[in-house]
This record gives structure tokens, sequence and C-alpha cells, in this order.
């Protein structure tokens, strides 16, 4: 690792223990939603703290929960039959403290494109009997599909995924990705469009998904004339996925002020120690990661003694603790309460900088990566 990287693992380690967030903030206007949010309880796992982000509008929990494989079938072999069970994840997580829930307007059912995931966690939000609820930061994404040409067509999908989730108004919303690869002038549109969301109260926050950085500075320059902050930028980031590492990623999100969410920070599955050449993962997983899985003996391996070391840790909490102490909001995925549980042992603790570096060490050997969105820019 480079002493870039360890100094980032200390500085982590050190404001878990003091209970401040690694990250600055920009300066920038609030709206009324944000300045009407109290400070959430305290976090109930010891050690661990709610974290700022975007000019003190959003205080983050260390983890958050991806809701992808809640309402899709291509990749995640979704039914309705599995809304009971992702109830009792919802309750279960917001019980531990967990307040952030990452969504978006294209996760859903068949074609993609009703929502179905912002629905259900309208729905549990609705009928979470925890107190703990009222301390729920939605965060959910817009995309950029090809007839959202201007402003006022996000700030309707703003307003439209506020009624999926039965909410006066998001927490943070984020572009899911940017055009600036392939259609720069509806870039400026969506950057338009979520920043007068902003304006409106809409959103209480603004955050980005798979920009690079020099597309996140750029956007970032006209937010700054606009007097909007950015809260966050979320992009793939795990064991197999170290890229915001070593393109400017993670530094410009450290000069800027932003704090860095990851997400699949399992790959996939591919960390959680159940898949190989002999048994890879169902459906689309298995298929495109097929070239990867030779690759994971060694990685698991490490990853494996690193756990025992801790007193039994398990691949998976090990794969999202590594986010955790390389300064980052991991947002895993879970279908089942079994998987939340699992996913909850990754707090209360911290890899130390040597087994930090021994992951990151077998990482490298392990000589593979899995592919990149194909919506990341530069």
């Amino acid at each position: 690792a480079s002493a870039s990287t360890s100094a980032r693992v200390t500085l982590a380690v050190e404001a878990s223990k003091r209970g401040v967030s690694g990250s600055g903030s920009t300066p920038g206007s609030r709206t009324a939603i944000q300045s009407a949010r109290l400070p959430p309880a305290p976090f109930p796992t010891a050690g661990e703290v709610y974290l700022p982000a975007g000019d003190g509008a959003l205080q983050l929990s260390p983890m958050g929960l991806g809701t992808w494989s809640w309402g899709n079938q291509f990749v995640w072999g979704y039914e309705d039959s599995m809304d009971s069970e992702l109830q009792r994840v919802f309750n279960m997580a917001v019980d531990a403290g967990v307040n952030v829930f990452d969504t978006a307007d294209s996760y859903g059912t068949g074609n993609g494109l009703d929502g179905r995931s912002e629905v259900l966690l309208g729905k549990f939000l609705r009928e979470c009997p925890s107190e703990r609820v009222a301390d729920v930061q939605i965060a959910t994404k817009f995309a950029a599909y090809p007839w959202r040409v201007t402003p006022n067509s996000v700030v309707v999908a703003a307003r439209e995924s506020a009624a999926r989730l039965d909410r006066p108004s998001i927490e943070l919303g984020q572009l899911h990705w940017s055009t600036g690869n392939y259609q720069p002038l509806q870039e400026r549109a969506l950057w338009g469009g979520i920043a007068d969301a902003y304006d409106a109260g809409v959103i209480g926050a603004v955050g980005l998904s798979n920009y690079g950085p020099k597309q996140l500075r750029r956007i970032h320059a006209y937010m700054t004339s606009r007097g909007v902050p950015i809260a966050t930028l979320q992009v793939q980031y795990h064991l197999l996925s170290r890229f915001p590492e070593f393109d400017g990623t993670r530094e410009a999100c450290d000069e800027l002020g932003i704090r860095m969410i990851a997400y699949s920070p399992l790959a996939l599955g591919l960390l959680t120690g159940k898949y190989g050449v002999e048994n890879p993962p169902p459906g689309l997983r298995g298929f495109a990661y097929k070239d990867v899985l030779p690759a994971l003996p060694g990685l698991l391996s490490v990853m494996r003694a690193v756990g025992e070391e801790r007193g039994g840790k398990s691949p998976a909490q090990v794969a999202i603790n590594w986010c955790l102490s390389k300064d980052t909001t991991p947002i895993p995925g879970a279908k089942n309460t079994r998987q939340l549980e699992d996913n909850l042992g990754a707090l209360g603790w911290r890899l130390s900088e040597g087994e930090v570096r021994a992951l990151d060490d077998a990482a490298v050997a392990a000589g593979k990566s899995t592919s990149q969105n194909i919506f990341q820019t530069k």
C-alpha cells in the first residue's frame, strides 16, 4: 500500500475512535429540510458513530444498506414472495442503527422502470415499528435516461421518486451516472436539474455515482457556482475493484470534502467465500465473473486468516471492514436477515494497518479485477 493509503487507514481508525468524520465539508446553502433534521440517536454499536456529509445536511451510519436486489428480477431473482423477509431485513437494520438505505428509480422488476425498490422502501418506512425510523435517510438515484434532457425532467424524476417513497422530500438525491462520455449536452441538463431539485427542497443533499475525478471536478465547479454542496460520491469499491485509490478519485473526494460511498463492497457476492470455479454465482453474475473466479482462492485464504485472528469474522465481514478502514461508507445488500446479521458483524472494530496491507497485497497477487461500471467516467 502507498504511504497515503497507510495514512488514510490510520486517520480512519482514529476518526472512528474520536467520533469524527475523516472528510471535510464544502460550505453551501441549506434547505428547510436540512435545518429541520435532528441529530440521530447515538449509534447502538460501541465504537461507531454517525458521520456528517453534505455541509451537515446528512448524518450517515458507518455502513448503509443497498437495495438493488429489492425488486430486481434479472440479476437477483426477485419475487413478490420475498417482500415479507425484506421487510424484516429493513426493520432489523433500522433497529441496528443503519440509517442509509440506497435505492434508485431504475431498481425494479422486469424492464426495471417501475421503481419497485422505492415502493417497497416507502411501505417499510410507513410500517416500521422502531423509533429509529425517524433517523432513516433515503438515498435514491436518478437514471440518465435518454428522455431526461432538460433540467425540469430531473426535478420531475425527484418528485416521482419521493411519491413512490411516500416522503415529502428525499434526504439524498444522486445522479446515477454521468453522460459525459457519450452525451455531454445532456450532462449539463442533469447537473442543472439536480441543483434545481436541491434549491426547491425536493432533495436535501446532492450526491453522485460513477463519476471519475476529472468529471467530478467539473461538476463540483458548476455546483459551487450555484451554491450547492456535493455530499457524496458512490463508486464500485472493494478488494477486487480498487481503481478509486489509483485514478485520483479518492484524492479528489478528500480535497473537495465529498464522502465516498462504496457500492458492491462484497463484489456481488464474490468476497463472501460462497463461490468458486466449481460453484459460480447463479445467473448473470456467474457469467460476468467467470474469469475472476480462478483468482479468488488466494485472496479468500488471506481474508479467512484475518477473520480467524479477529475471533472468527467471516470473509464478508472482513471485506466490509476493509471498506470501513479505508474511510468509506459501504452499502452492502441483504436479501434476508441472515445476510444482514453477517454484514452487521463488520461493525464495532477495525482492521489494523498491517491487516489492511496484507489484504491489499493479496488483492494485487490475485491479479484480477472485476469490470468497472460501463458508465464510469474518467
